[in-house]
């Protein structure tokens, strides 16, 4: 469940970004997001429906000053504070955009996503192909 993922080349990565609703906390839909993000891995893996690894990230607070242009930068050349408008980040991998939304359309995923959109002002998932990837190859291989 928490153990490394393995991302091959020329998977689709959809990004949704979820905004919980005033007051709702993390704690509230951990449950909702750990059924949805299981029924995922366990009905849609990649021989029953292209479904490759996942990942879900809280925003921490933290913005890189050194990573940042504009606005997130907080130099105001876009009039905005630097802080998302959204509170995590559900990163899944796909084999193709197509599988991804025959799973999203099938009821099952439908109503475990129903579960956590209750405590949601919005999601967004957006897609995007794979370009470049790599990992640190020195000294052992440590992470």
């Amino acid at each position: 469940m928490f153990g490394p993922i393995t991302i091959p080349f020329g998977c689709k990565l959809l990004f949704n970004t979820v905004k919980l609703k005033p007051g709702v906390t993390i704690d509230d839909v951990e449950l909702a997001l750990a059924e949805m993000c299981n029924v995922v891995k366990e009905t849609y893996g990649v021989e029953r429906g292209g479904f490759v690894a996942g990942q879900v990230f809280r925003f921490a607070g933290f913005l890189s000053a050194e990573g940042s242009l504009g606005a997130a930068a907080g130099d105001g050349s876009r009039g905005g504070s630097g802080d998302p408008d959204h509170d995590l980040v559900i990163a899944t991998y796909w084999r193709s955009f197509e599988q991804h939304e025959r799973s999203h359309a099938d009821r099952v995923f439908k109503d475990k996503f129903a579960a956590l959109a209750e405590h949601c002002t919005e999601t967004r998932e957006f897609g995007y192909e794979l370009l470049w990837q790599g990992a640190y190859e020195g000294a052992g291989h440590a992470a």
